[in-house]
């Protein structure tokens, strides 16, 4: 996580998007669905073009924001995603329909912690992306991670979460406990055997996971 000039100066160099990528950001805005932020999403897409997943899982879909850009940067890959919020996986099918990608992404409902079974077999996956439940992360991860081929990624969102995470004196009826497990979730993956982590410190802060 940086500071708010830094971050405003990073979103100015970003390219410019196609209208249905600011049409999604205004809809989540406008909505209050959480997204990628436009720097943490550049870096995500950034990868995938290095990487070139050709199998992505993604455990919570929102609106489809995030599934569509990271097709748009591997047109190739298909992507499958779950969401558990009927609302939510409603507008991220039409979302999908409206741009003729329901070939490419394969949207599921239901909660990621009690489908497992039916997901796992869909995999293997190049790439899994964490960015639903922040107090679930470990559990995510553990679930899910055995689907990741050796050398995939695995990259989670808002491990930094609001500063919550670096201040636990920061005090919140909500985010201080929400803080306190990431912070667990971040030191038990940096600790973890199986993967060579790294956090960068870009908008809500970002865990690349390279599984050996």
């Amino acid at each position: 996580m940086i500071n708010e000039n830094l971050t405003n100066y990073l979103i100015q160099l970003l390219p410019a998007q196609e209208n249905w990528v600011v049409e999604l950001e205004r809809q989540a805005t406008e909505e209050h669905v959480p997204i990628m932020d436009p720097v943490s999403m550049h870096l995500l897409t950034q990868i995938i073009r290095i990487q070139k997943p050709e199998r992505i899982l993604e455990i919570g879909t929102a609106i489809g924001y995030s599934a569509l850009r990271m097709l748009q940067a591997n047109s190739k890959a298909t992507v499958v995603t779950i969401e558990r919020d009927w609302s939510r996986y409603q507008k991220a099918i039409a979302n999908i329909k409206k741009l003729e990608k329901q070939d490419k992404i394969d949207v599921i409902f239901g909660d990621a912690l009690e489908t497992a079974e039916n997901i796992t077999a869909k995999g293997p996956f190049d790439l899994l992306f964490i960015d639903a439940a922040k107090g679930q992360y470990e559990r995510f991860f553990t679930l899910y991670s055995q689907t990741v081929a050796k050398g995939g990624l695995i990259i989670t969102d808002n491990v930094l979460f609001k500063g919550y995470v670096e201040e636990p004196s920061k005090e919140h009826p909500r985010f201080t406990k929400l803080g306190q497990k990431i912070r667990h979730y971040n030191d038990w993956l940096i600790k973890n055997p199986d993967y060579m982590t790294s956090i960068v410190p870009i908008g809500d802060g970002v865990a690349i996971s390279i599984k050996k």
